[in-house]
């Protein structure tokens, strides 16, 4: 697990899935590529086996953990509500990972870079909940995708996002040059949960046009950064999603040159 000087060594949460009657852990390989072309980093998957993979001794080998998206929903109980949609798709082996994987890479400052589910884990990790169904609530838009249309479709740009002035992201993507005069991005939409209540330790940083939030950073410790939207889909051809690896990658070398 040992790097060449200077590329960081990022691990990537898998996800536990049976196919068609055998366990796997699995990681799609938008998250590996862009890994290792838009962060310029060495991956690591991290398999789902509970809270045993938030061990000291294997996250100290890290500079950097990406939480991936998954087709499967976090189990409610996480975050103390009912179960809304009980035939949804659970993953209770990544639930026990995931959450006991952040909690101990903020105690450790391991940088961190959410997406999608990996965004909904942090926020109930660190205290926050949920809505389980957002296309449901009065006032806010279907954020899901159609899974029969074609791949380039379904990843597509969905709907603008407005950044919050002074944020990090915004700083971010205004220091690369890929943020707009009116501080909006245009993201893709493949989820139907959300945002309820965020952690306390987290600060919003973007909202989509129905008022749910869509980016978060840390109020304090380590670099943090989580999406809603999946900025790993073809991300050498997106200027925001590169600025984002690239941000990561930044923050994972400066904790890679910490450790020394």
């Amino acid at each position: 697990m040992k790097s060449s000087a200077g590329t960081p060594v990022i691990g990537i949460t898998a996800c536990h899935k049976v196919w068609p009657d055998w366990p796997y852990h699995a990681v799609q390989e938008k998250y590996v590529a862009a890994v290792m072309d838009a962060a310029g980093a060495l991956p690591v998957i991290l398999p789902a086996r509970g809270a045993a993979m938030a061990d000291p001794v294997l996250l100290s080998r890290l500079d950097g953990l990406l939480l991936t998206g998954a087709h499967s929903n976090i189990d409610p109980r996480h975050y103390g509500a009912a179960d809304e949609e009980p035939e949804a798709p659970r993953d209770r082996q990544r639930d026990a990972t995931t959450l006991a994987l952040v909690r101990a890479a903020r105690d450790m400052k391991l940088p961190i870079f959410a997406i999608c589910r990996g965004f909904q884990e942090v926020n109930v990790a660190l205290g926050g909940t949920l809505h389980q169904r957002l296309h449901a609530l009065k006032g806010r838009m279907d954020h899901r995708s159609d899974d029969d249309a074609a791949k380039a479709e379904q990843y597509g740009p969905a709907h603008p996002l407005r950044l919050r002035s002074g944020g990090v992201l915004a700083a971010l993507l205004r220091e690369r040059g890929v943020l707009d005069k009116e501080g909006e991005i245009m993201v893709n939409s493949l989820h139907g949960q959300g945002i309820d209540r965020l952690a306390p330790s987290l600060r919003a940083e973007a909202e989509a046009e129905d008022g749910t939030i869509e980016a978060f950073s840390a109020t304090g410790g380590a670099w943090l950064l989580g999406v809603q939207w999946h900025p790993e889909y073809n991300a050498m051809n997106n200027e925001v999603s590169k600025a984002l690896f690239a941000a990561f990658a930044a923050a994972a070398r400066a904790r890679q040159a910490e450790k020394g």
